[in-house]
């Protein structure tokens, strides 16, 4: 027998293969069993991505046309409005839709910078709940009047009557409350070029989410509002213009945090073993060479440390996708769930593959003869790295499971949060809320098990239980958790499966090209031809999916919503959808009973012209530089 042996970690993963009548080994025998079974799990996959592509757009459209009324299913976000001379930026919406949309346009709400409003409310709530936990705690005991200093947090300052205290700052505060509310109302500067834009029917909504309103096609953008709680109303005050600076220069800091995390990386990997710790501390020998501390670096130190290093991660990505300018929770964890997937990409898979194998094999690359040898490095650096990732998907995969139906975390937040922030009930009820599932940061770690299970199924098969394991667990606690735990912060209704599929095919890809490098090592005339189709019928099953599947999660079939309209009307006659649609997407900071709500200028439905402020052309519908119809807009 002659034995191959593929190292994993401080382990052999061993192919035996048997000895020719020459004494040479029939390698290409075993050579084709790898290359079949290839294919076969390659094909496999085409068909369960497939099918699954299949039932969940079916799965959508049913979701879309059964569900109940929604203001978003009647509403578009119109933004990059150009400005007009004679017209505020509502009348100038209200001018363009009547236009434009004559039969369909009903109202629209412009949107306000109220930034600066939305700061004073919080302060404002904070404070009140400060005052209701006083008051109560003056209750409980009325012959002590509760005392507070007035520095920060109440640590230092002067010594105040507490309730007195924060029942004049609150009343300070509504006073600059209602002066900013006023601002917003009569400064034209606080509208901004945007304008949440509702229609009679979801027919005419789907007319002008999924078409060009202007022939300049960097003004009046429209597309599907999202529903208002999946608003995120804070970037709905960044002006257009400044989005792709603003991409830009995240885009930049991504790479340069994506590629520059890779150094700690590699250098934890180089020390993540007996001989690197030996290298850098000899004193630490006699330790490090007992039993017990030996097992614990070999199969632990380095994914503990990598585990460190991705904690704070999420909310770093979260961070910058908010500074991107998305206006809605879904697109900020849909970025955000792109650039952790690219993260863990680069430094957790490439960086412990590669970066790991060419500081183990510096000296090789550095002094081999003959540049031949260098595929065979890093092909043997796959293999190499299985022991590594089989202890990462226990301790990360498996133990991150089991944290999340014990939920240590949230519990552990919950009594500090209780013990020291908790003031009311009000500060109970939302200690204690569970919140929704964090897909920005879930959905990318189960890709880079899909990943890894894909890499190393034709690889190292051992591998593979593990990979299940970690499936099965998962859909069980995720399935319980997102059904009886979390609650849902809105609904998208699958819109985020493309993004999974593309990164799903990713992974196909990137493991194919592996599986050629690899196998490169071995038998490269009869390798390479054999698996080079491989990754071009990847990219071939992507595109049909994509023009097959994907129309159905970015457009509305205007078949589906005339249907939708129809049973409507019949089975509501009597509805007020303008009633329905008034305050939809009011920004939350209006939403006081005291507040003015600026209202639009609604269409007159009898009037074939449409009036506007103009100087000139007063009963016409265009004419302006800055108008509605053709040639209207300014040259580009």
């Amino acid at each position: 027998m002659e034995v191959a042996h593929f190292l994993c970690g401080t382990e052999c993963y061993v192919v035996c293969c048997p000895v020719g009548p020459n004494g040479g080994s029939s390698h290409a025998t075993w050579l084709w069993a790898h290359l079949v079974m290839a294919y076969i799990f390659t094909f496999w996959i085409y068909y369960t991505l497939y099918k699954e592509y299949k039932i969940i757009a079916a799965m959508r459209l049913h979701f879309l046309a059964s569900e109940n009324r929604r203001p978003d299913q009647f509403t578009v976000l119109v933004r990059n409005i150009p400005p007009d001379p004679d017209e505020s930026v509502s009348e100038h919406v209200e001018h363009f839709f009547s236009v434009n949309h004559h039969d369909h346009y009903l109202t629209h709400q412009v949107v306000y910078n109220a930034n600066n409003l939305a700061k004073l409310v919080d302060r404002r709530n904070n404070l009140q709940n400060w005052l209701v936990y006083y008051e109560n705690k003056n209750t409980r005991n009325p012959d002590k009047r509760p005392r507070t200093k007035t520095g920060f947090l109440g640590l230092w300052g002067e010594t105040v009557d507490a309730i007195d205290y924060y029942t004049a700052e609150i009343e300070k505060l509504l006073k600059e409350e209602a002066t900013e509310r006023e601002r917003l109302v009569i400064d034209p500067k606080a509208i901004m070029p945007a304008a949440f834009v509702s229609f009679r029917s979801r027919w005419g909504a789907a007319v002008c989410a999924q078409t060009q309103q202007s022939s300049n096609p960097t003004l009046w953008l429209s597309e599907w509002a999202p529903e208002p709680r999946d608003v995120y109303w804070s970037n709905l005050a960044i002006p257009f213009v400044e989005l792709t600076m603003r991409r830009l220069i995240m885009a930049v800091a991504f790479f340069f945090l994506t590629f520059f995390f890779m150094i700690p990386i590699a250098f934890v990997q180089s020390l993540a073993n007996i001989e690197g710790i030996e290298k850098v501390a000899p004193f630490l020998k006699p330790l490090i060479e007992k039993e017990v501390v030996s097992s614990f670096i070999k199969g632990f130190l380095s994914g503990i440390a990598l585990k460190i290093f991705m904690i704070f991660l999420p909310t770093i990505l979260m961070t910058m996708s908010k500074i991107e300018g998305y206006v809605s929770i879904s697109a900020l964890e849909r970025k955000s769930a792109a650039k952790y997937h690219l993260f863990i990409l680069v430094n957790v898979f490439l960086a412990n593959v590669i970066a790991g194998a060419a500081f183990e094999q510096l000296n090789t690359f550095v002094n081999k003869e003959t540049p031949n040898k260098y595929p065979v490095i890093v092909g043997t650096a796959i293999p190499a790295k299985a022991t590594f990732f089989i202890t990462y998907i226990m301790l990360d995969g498996w133990a991150g499971v089991a944290s999340e139906i014990l939920r240590l975390k949230p519990l552990i937040i919950y009594h500090l949060r209780n013990t020291f922030l908790v003031k009311t009930e009000q500060d109970r009820e939302q200690a204690m809320d569970p919140g929704s599932l964090d897909f920005a940061s879930s959905e990318p770690r189960i890709q880079l098990y899909f990943l890894l299970g894909l890499v190393y199924s034709v690889v190292t098969p051992i591998f593979l239980p593990f990979i299940v394991v970690f499936f099965s667990l998962s859909y069980v606690v995720f399935r319980h958790q997102i059904i009886n735990v979390y609650d849902q912060e809105y609904e998208s209704g699958a819109a985020f499966w493309p993004d999974v599929h593309r990164r799903l095919v990713i992974a196909m890809i990137i493991s194919q090209l592996t599986l050629m490098g690899l196998m490169s090592t071995k038998d490269p005339k009869h390798a390479t031809p054999v698996l080079i189709a491989l990754p071009i019928l990847t990219i071939w099953f992507h595109k049909y999916c994509k023009s097959r599947f994907e129309p159905a999660f970015v457009k509305f079939p205007l078949q589906d919503a005339v249907v939708k309209d129809t049973l409507e009307r019949a089975t509501d006659p009597n509805l007020n959808l303008r009633s329905y649609l008034q305050d939809a997407y009011v920004h939350p900071v209006f939403h006081s009973k005291d507040t003015e709500q600026p209202v639009a200028i609604d269409e007159e439905e009898n009037n074939p012209l449409v009036p506007t402020k103009r100087n000139s052309n007063r009963s016409t519908p265009g004419g302006s530089k800055y108008g509605s119809e053709v040639g209207s807009e300014t040259e580009y």
